[in-house]
């Protein structure tokens, strides 16, 4: 089994801060229903929303799964950033 990689994927949505529960719900069904076609390789962690943006963490084995993904799921993809590392505030205690 290949390793997950961590993958920070920023998508321009226009007013999806602005979107309401039903709306957001619909988005992250079509995101489930995509990962479920896809089967291993891809795992969605969270998403962060903002005014016309969306900052989603991925696990995933590549950037084309990723890809792959915004294509099933008719949901855009910006830019792919992977994450080799993370920190925090117990970062500073290690």
């Amino acid at each position: 089994m290949t390793q997950l990689k961590r993958f920070m994927i920023e998508r321009d949505i226009p007013a999806i801060g602005q979107m309401s529960a039903a709306e957001l719900c619909a988005a992250a069904s079509a995101s489930n229903q995509a990962l479920e076609q896809i089967g291993t390789g891809i795992q969605w962690v969270q998403s962060y929303v903002a005014r016309d943006k969306t900052f989603c963490i991925y696990l995933a084995d590549s950037e084309a799964a990723i890809r792959k993904h915004s294509e099933l799921s008719g949901i855009p993809v910006g830019a792919i950033t992977e994450v080799p590392q993370v920190i925090d505030p117990l970062t500073a205690k290690s």
